[in-house]
Order: structure tokens, then sequence, then C-alpha cells
């Protein structure tokens, strides 16, 4: 079998590593033991995870053991990599919410079944920790002078560093001193962006276990222009279907740009990579080809087959005239509230078509609102009865959003 390095670097994940030969060789040689942490900042996953977990089940499927780590005692300080303000405090009700939403999401792509992975959470061994002795046993080993070379805290410094976030560090080294200790964990992974981080654990392993440990990260999803992916206008592509649906999570992919095609594919799909470059070379209007291969495959990997079948029935439904009409995405309301008239703005926020007024205002006011094929142009605009057609209504926004209307009696 090919060594899972080889195929991460082949398909663009790995940014950087601590020493690239020795963990090359170890995952050549050995069934290897690594984790990956997810702080339980909301109540899904998104997109930025899922990159994550494409890499688990790659290693797993490479026959190493993943530790899926919530971060249920982390999220109570809250990571500063990245963010110009302080994380908002949430409450340990919300925590173990979202801890508990998490490791049903996680169970979805990794196989834990006969100590094939291992979840556990942080809470665990970090509520319960002795101040005193934790200064002693790990606060020792980290230099103040080095962690504020740290992008994660050098970026935050002028705007004020907390000490509680300049904790954040020393618990999640503190991590893989744990997962060290009770289950040889070998490998920190993590996105680029945890780099410090990974970095803290690892010296910290060595300086009190004397052993060897390493660290990888992989590239964040970022467009070609090096923007984020997985945000829209109306928030972030979630991998709950209840907060993004299949459909819309399909449209997403469908509609990436051309130049990011080729990336998607090799970092969210199993297609292997001469179909991946295959697709990517293609030009002109048959890339297009390529972007229902993307999100059919991802929606498949996230929300299974008979979903991704329905979204793409759905989207051809849609824009090509074919597919089944009843799996386009479809909002109800009562025949009481069209008898009494509903404003375009207030439509468009029930449907979810956007996620304010503000924002819906905006969107009738530049043209992009339609009902029935025939553009709005008035924000103030109210729907009724007599714009059913055949006892439903086609309510769009944009080129690509589309919603039914439909009527409970």
């Amino acid at each position: 079998m090919k060594n899972v390095f080889d195929v991460l670097q082949e398909r663009g994940f790995i940014a950087q590593t601590t020493h690239e030969e020795e963990i090359k060789k170890l995952l050549g040689e050995k069934k290897v033991t690594f984790y990956i942490g997810f702080d339980p900042t909301a109540d899904s996953l998104h997109v930025g995870h899922f990159l994550q977990l494409m890499v688990m089940a790659h290693m797993q499927q490479h026959g190493h053991r993943p530790i899926a780590l919530i971060g249920g005692g982390t999220a109570m300080v809250g990571d500063p990599t990245g963010k110009n303000d302080m994380r908002k405090m949430m409450t340990k009700e919300i925590i173990e919410h979202n801890s508990n939403c998490f490791k049903t999401q996680i169970s979805k792509f990794i196989d834990f079944s006969d100590d094939k992975a291992i979840m556990v959470d942080n809470s665990d061994w970090l509520l319960d920790l002795n101040y005193v002795e934790f200064l002693r046993d790990v606060g020792v080993h980290f230099s103040v002078n080095r962690m504020l070379t740290a992008e994660c805290f050098k970026s935050r410094m002028e705007r004020g560093l907390t000490f509680l976030e300049f904790n954040y560090m020393l618990m999640q080294s503190y991590d893989f001193l744990v997962l060290n200790q009770k289950y040889d964990c070998q490998m920190q992974l993590g996105g680029d962006d945890q780099w410090s981080n990974i970095l803290g654990g690892l010296e910290l392993v060595r300086k009190r276990e004397s052993k060897s440990v390493y660290g990888m990260t992989f590239t964040l999803l970022t467009t070609s222009e090096g923007k984020k992916m997985g945000k829209t206008e109306g928030g972030a592509i979630w991998l709950d279907p209840q907060k993004t649906s299949p459909y819309e999570f399909y449209q997403y992919w469908r509609n990436v740009s051309d130049s990011d095609v080729e990336r998607c594919l090799a970092l969210l799909t199993f297609l292997p990579m001469e179909e991946v470059k295959r697709l990517g070379a293609l030009k002109d209007a048959q890339i297009n080809e390529a972007k229902a291969v993307l999100a059919f495959e991802v929606t498949k990997i996230v929300h299974g087959e008979e979903e991704a079948l329905k979204a793409k029935e759905a989207a051809e439904a849609i824009f090509g005239g074919k597919g089944k009409s009843d799996n386009i995405p479809s909002f109800e309301i009562s025949s009481a509230e069209l008898e009494a008239g509903i404003k375009i703005v207030d439509l468009l926020v029930m449907a979810g078509l956007t996620p304010s007024k503000s924002e819906a205002r905006r969107a009738v006011q530049q043209g992009g609102v339609s009902l029935n094929e025939n553009k709005v142009n008035s924000i103030d605009y109210v729907v009724g009865k007599d714009d059913l057609v055949d006892d439903q209504m086609m309510l769009q926004r944009g080129k690509k959003n589309f919603i039914r209307i439909k009527i409970n009696s």
C-alpha cells in the first residue's frame, strides 16, 4: 500500500512538518496513533473541519489510528488563533451540547469500532487540574519570550491579549502529553494556523517524556485568491443538514470558481488523482462537468448518496430543465398568512434566502430577486394569493438560489 504521506502530499494537504523524513518513514513502517483537536465553538462542524476529517479518513484507510479530541476544556478558554478580539465566553452547558453534536457528526466519517479510532474530550483532564501543580509541571517548560513570537499571539498583542488566552497554548500542549501517556499518541495534526500550538505540545512531550513525537499541519481551505472557503452571504457552510441543507451544500460546491475545482476535488473527495487531474483540466463550458462531479462527491461523503442524488436532481430541474422537480428545496407558509399578505423582504428571510431584512432589501434594490421568474422591483412588494401558480410560487435570489413556496392549508 502507498505511504499515506505520499497520498496526502500528492493531494495537496501538507503545509508544514516538524521532521519530514522521520514522519514519512514512521507512517510507512508502523501503525501510528495521531490526534486532531476540534474545539466545540458551535453546534455543528463546518467545511473547514471537513478538510481535517478527510485527513483523518485517509490516515485511517492506511491503517493508522485517529484520536478525535473534542476540546470541551479548551473551549472554556478559547483559541486566540486568527482572532482580532477575544472569543465570546460560552457556558459549560453550551459547550457540552456542542461537544455532543460534534461527537455525533465525527462518527459519520471515522470508524470507531474495534479500537480503530478513539474519541476523547479534554474536559475530562483539564477541568479538574490543580493550578499550582499544572504551573510547576507544565508552565515551567514554556518561555514567555518565545511564546510571544508565535503568530497566534503576535496578531493579538496590539489589541490586547488576556492572560486567559495566553494559557491556551499550555492547555493544548498538555493535551498532547496526556494522549501520549494514555494512548502512545505520536503525532498531532491540524490546520496550518495551529503550527505554534502543535510545536508547543511536541516540545512539552519531548521534555517531559524524552520521546520522539511529531507534528504536521495541513493547508487551510482557501480559494485561489487566498480567501477562506466555506462562507456565503447567509453565513458558514455547515455539515449539519438542519443548518445548511444538502441542496444548499451541493450548490455551494457546484458554484466554486473554475480555478478552485481541481484543488477541491483533490482535498475533499476520494476520487483517484488521475480523474482529479482530468476533470481539473477541463476548460470553458466543460468545467461545469467537473463542478457537478465535485458537488455530488462532496455531498455524498457528508450527507449520503441519497441526499446527493436529490440535490443533483433538484439542481438539474431548476437549471437544466431535467431531473425531478419534487427535489427542489421548498418552504411552506399557511394560506392564512398568504391571505393577509407577506412583504417580499419578510418572505426572503422566512424562506432562508437572506439572513436578515437589510440583506433582503439590498437584494431587491440590486435587482437580484424574482418571483415566478418575474423580477421584484420594490422592497414594499406584498406577496399574496395572486402570485400563486398551480398552488405554489418559485422565489429566487441571484442566479443560483431558488426555493419553492408551498401552501400549507
